[in-house]
């Protein structure tokens, strides 16, 4: 089991997010075009998680939201703020495929649980 844990798990998340980013990588190319246009230029979500052990690192998403706000300066609703190249990224679940970078960083893995927000540690 241990030789799973700390070698043959991590090599086999690596090799599959290399090969997920090359295939994917026209479809990568095109949505930051659509997101750099429709977003003023506002491609990525980079959000600080918990990983391993509670050790903080930045997810990598596509960005399907704008940063609007309401007149206490609090965000508001995610529905108000979707856009509507967001929407479809998020149908399509095409704004989480940036996340194969932490998976190749080692700050992820393909299968396992959703890092949590710092908040809930």
């Amino acid at each position: 089991m241990k030789i799973y844990n700390f070698f043959l798990k991590p090599f086999l998340d690596f090799f599959i997010a290399l090969i997920l980013i090359l295939i994917l990588a026209p479809l990568i190319f095109i949505t930051v075009l659509f997101l750099a246009i429709f977003n003023k230029g506002e491609v990525f979500f980079i959000h600080k998680r918990a990983g391993l052990n509670g050790k903080p690192f930045n997810l990598i998403k596509f960005k399907t939201l704008r940063d609007v706000y309401d007149s206490k300066g609090n965000l508001l609703p995610d529905m108000d703020r979707i856009t509507k190249v967001g929407s479809i990224l998020r149908i399509l679940s095409i704004d989480e495929i940036l996340q194969l970078i932490n998976v190749l960083k080692g700050e992820m893995s393909i299968v396992g649980p959703r890092p949590l927000l710092m908040k809930y540690l």
